[in-house]
């Protein structure tokens, strides 16, 4: 993959004014340090050189960054996939050839074991740095566009008239296989999933740095890039760029020496910053939708606004498109630059996986043009009517050789894990598959969501054994799952509506009272816990949808003609009661 990217300027000499300087002191200091770091996911004794790495990092805060740069043999393709033609470029340049094996700062011609990592950044932190290193990185959320400034500041001479500055994207917190993760560097294992930290994903500039000069006391450099972010890197079996995660470091080596260029005079962190120099720039930042594992189709869209801009905001008009569906919302109040409100729109969801899009049509008086669009999966959900408190579900289980991949939970609509399972063993035989059976008893009047998970996102089936799930009732009534539904990738959810049979209507009754009915003006509705309710006329068609929080409100029937209508009320524990009511004129 080829990186996009514009050098727009290109320096600054000593002879300007030092009132140009923005992030970077004047100040002579010690070297920062960095570690690049030579791994690959089945190297077994890497995640040791990792933990040595994380080790050095909590003594020197602020003071030293580990690259990890997946090359050579033990760096996999599969997923996920670091490799990158930059960090073939660096593994060569420095002969590396076992692993793991880092370069320090690179005060060494080839990579070094990781014994000698700590020492040798020892020695770097106490010498006095040429230069000072800083800057900013701007990236814009919507667009991801990146917006480098990178400053060099001389406190001394570098011994040769041209240096080599370096900018770097690293990614944190991606999950993936690790050999010797467990034994070397446990406190980076989720289940048997390895947390990758600080791997090299892309260098900005040249990969051995950019030209810059002079070099001697007194001068500054400033050098902008502009950098389009991607989606993904990694051909094949790429990893997704998560904006949240990324970080940039910057660095200035001296000269040639050989393929690298070396050694490393300083270095920083960039400072990393999701925003716009635009006045108005609110973007949407994600949507969570409030009881999307209830047993309603009524629920609550949380629309996460941000601030990206550098004024105030203070009004906003919001507008979702889904299922069919417009639903506007108006925002009053005060929103500082890069921060953040959350917008609540009730619903109706349809079935399925539909597209919600949402946009910000106005903002201060303004006309926008901000839209996001998130796909959103409302599951529909098996009636399961029971006798008594409690009902006892069967789970058949048949899991494939990677039962070591397989874990499942039952879980009530406020999150409780009512029962969990796995992982299970890794079985002999490259298609072995064995039955797992599992009783579990959930609650009556509950929305009970059934998922199934493989680590590897490949399901459980079908290369490696033609794997399946079944869930039945206490009377051996299959509820969904058959012997073909192995192939469900990553994640699999069904939701259950757990209702009992005693006492149901009494209780909606008690639950939920409306007067005065008949009624020519205002209907009053007393309820425990509401969440949202809706007016329906006698064709099905939805006339009227208000959000609420607490146990009680009002509706105004004004503008409805005379004759019956239908009321659903939702609570917030997602039970749905529903009423009919006349208009009287």
């Amino acid at each position: 993959m080829k990186k996009l990217i514009f050098a727009i300027m290109a320096m600054m000499a000593f002879t300007f004014s030092l009132e140009a300087q923005v992030y970077v002191s004047t100040t002579p200091a010690k070297r920062n340090v960095i570690l690049e770091e030579f791994t690959g996911r089945n190297c077994q004794y890497c995640p040791d050189g990792h933990a040595i790495a994380n080790q050095i990092s909590a003594s020197n805060p602020g003071r030293f960054w580990a690259i990890n740069v997946h090359a050579g043999g033990y760096a996999a393709t599969s997923y996920p996939n670091f490799n990158t033609s930059d960090g073939t470029i660096l593994n060569n340049g420095f002969g590396v050839d076992s692993y793991p094996a880092g370069v320090v700062n690179r005060s060494t011609a080839t990579g070094q074991s990781r014994s000698a990592w700590e020492s040798l950044t020892n020695q770097q932190l106490t010498q006095n740095a040429e230069c000072n290193v800083a800057g900013s990185v701007i990236v814009n959320p919507i667009t991801r566009l990146a917006t480098i400034t990178v400053e060099v500041y001389y406190t001394g001479n570098s011994s040769v008239a041209e240096n080599y500055l370096t900018v770097a994207m690293l990614q944190d917190s991606i999950l993936g296989s690790q050999s010797g993760g467990s034994t070397w560097n446990p406190g980076q294992m989720i289940g048997n999933q390895y947390v990758h930290m600080h791997v090299l994903r892309d260098v900005i500039t040249n990969t051995w740095g950019d030209a810059i000069s002079p070099t001697t006391q007194g001068t500054l450099i400033t050098k902008t890039y502009e950098y389009q972010i991607p989606m993904s890197i990694g051909n094949p079996n790429g990893v997704d760029v998560n904006l949240s995660n990324i970080t940039f470091l910057a660095w200035v080596s001296e000269r040639y020496q050989g393929a690298p260029t070396r050694p490393i005079l300083n270095a920083c962190e960039l400072e990393y910053i999701q925003g716009s120099n635009e006045p108005i720039y609110p973007i949407v930042a994600g949507i969570d939708m409030e009881g999307l594992y209830e047993c309603t189709q009524s629920k609550n869209a949380e629309v996460n606004i941000q601030n990206v801009g550098t004024g105030t905001l203070n009004s906003m008009t919001v507008v979702m498109n889904y299922g069919g569906e417009t639903y506007t919302q108006n925002w009053e109040g005060e929103l500082l630059p890069f921060g953040r409100e959350k917008i609540i729109i009730p619903l109706t969801a349809p079935f399925g996986v539909n597209d919600m899009t949402i946009s910000i049509t106005e903002a201060n008086g303004q006309a926008c043009t901000f839209s996001y669009t998130e796909s959103i999966n409302c599951l529909e959900w098996v009636d399961l009517e029971v006798e008594g408190e409690t009902e006892t579900l069967k789970l058949m289980l048949m899991q494939d050789k990677f039962g070591n991949q397989t874990t499942w939970s039952f879980t009530a609509a406020d999150g409780t894990v009512l029962a969990s399972g796995g992982p299970y063993q890794i079985l002999a035989g490259s298609t072995a598959t064995q039955i797992h059976v599992e009783n579990v008893v959930v609650p009556a009047n509950e929305c009970v969501r059934f998922t199934l998970r493989d680590a590897m996102g490949d399901g459980i089936c079908c290369t490696s054994g033609n794997g399946y799930y079944i869930v039945k009732d206490s009377h051996n009534h299959t509820l969904f799952g058959d012997n073909s539904d192995g192939d469900f990738g990553a994640e699999v959810s069904h939701l259950i509506s757990v209702k009992s049979l005693d006492g149901v209507e009494d209780q909606a009754e008690q639950r939920l009272q409306i007067y005065p009915n008949p009624t020519s003006g205002v209907l009053n509705i007393q309820g425990e816990d509401m969440r949202s309710i809706e007016v329906y006329n006698t064709i099905g068609q939805r006339i009227m949808v208000q959000a609420v929080n607490g146990d009680a409100t009002q509706i105004s029937t004004e503008g409805l003609n005379s004759g019956m209508y239908f009321l659903r009320v939702v609570a917030t524990d997602g039970t749905v009661m529903n009423r009919t009511f006349t208009v009287a004129r």
